[in-house]
């Protein structure tokens, strides 16, 4: 397994290494939102190419990982082509980009964090699958596809919806408080953690020791997008730009799905 897993990190390390050469090339490094879903598909595939038996288990959690990377990857991917640069990464290497030091930034403040943190947050993906060479799927591996199942569809119609919301312009300055949005603001966030919390339980099928080993990617990847990085820092965002966006934030549940509260008298 120490093996495998020791291929996996190199081959995500010499796809970052190429992936920032592109980016230095065309002065944009946005693109790395999509390699995150497809790094973790490609994590999941290449374990599940390693094993001499892969058997029922091990193919269901492979298949969990690249159904969910590669659909995320995609809808990065068309975004990114849509709407050019991210603001967030022009506001970190703007001043990279001017004094003719944008490749190496690149590499040390995005390509080479975003490479440790996906692989550690692939880790259930990645030791589920080598964990579970021959074995058939059981009651916990079954509970955790219900749980990616459950996320999946939140994530897919979340995305569908907003995407829709976007393109109409009569909603400019708007905001989207119907679907799934009327019963969490991140619907999206909630579909990502329940896809990996489902992952981590189908591969805790494994044993004690994998899910252990493996418990700091949903964990991690659950703290990020509620603490740190996702829902905090889009929030901040809107509420200083979205009118209405603040009576949105309190009828509305932050991540867990809820019937929105009444209005205030």
């Amino acid at each position: 397994m120490t093996e495998a897993l020791m291929t996996n990190a190199a081959i995500i390390a010499v796809t970052m290494l190429l992936l920032c050469a592109i980016a230095a090339r065309i002065r944009d490094v946005s693109f790395i939102d999509a390699v995150w879903g497809g790094g973790m598909a490609l994590l999941a595939l290449t374990s599940w190419l390693q094993l001499d038996n892969q058997g029922p288990r091990a193919t269901l959690i492979a298949a969990m990982a690249v159904i969910w990377g590669t659909r995320l990857a995609l809808h990065l991917y068309s975004r990114w082509r849509a709407t050019g640069e991210d603001p967030r990464y022009a506001r970190m290497l703007g001043k990279a980009k001017e004094q003719g030091r944008y490749g190496r930034a690149a590499l040390t403040r995005v390509f080479g964090p975003q490479a440790f943190l996906l692989f550690l947050t692939c880790l259930p993906a990645q030791l589920g699958v080598l964990g579970s060479g021959g074995a058939g799927i059981g009651p916990l591996a079954w509970a955790g596809f219900a749980l990616w199942l459950v996320g999946i569809v939140f994530e897919t119609v979340g995305d569908a919806q907003l995407k829709a919301f976007r393109a109409d312009p009569a909603s400019k300055g708007k905001v989207l408080d119907s679907g799934l949005w009327r019963y969490t603001r991140h619907p999206n966030y909630f579909g990502d953690c329940c896809v990996w919390w489902g992952i981590w339980l189908a591969a805790a099928e494994a044993g004690p020791a994998i899910a252990l080993a493996s418990l700091i990617g949903p964990v991690f990847l659950t703290f990020t997008l509620t603490r740190w990085s996702g829902k905090p820092l889009l929030e901040k965002g809107l509420m200083k730009n979205r009118p209405g966006y603040a009576d949105y934030v309190a009828r509305t549940s932050g991540f867990i799905p809820r019937p929105p509260k009444p209005p205030r008298q």
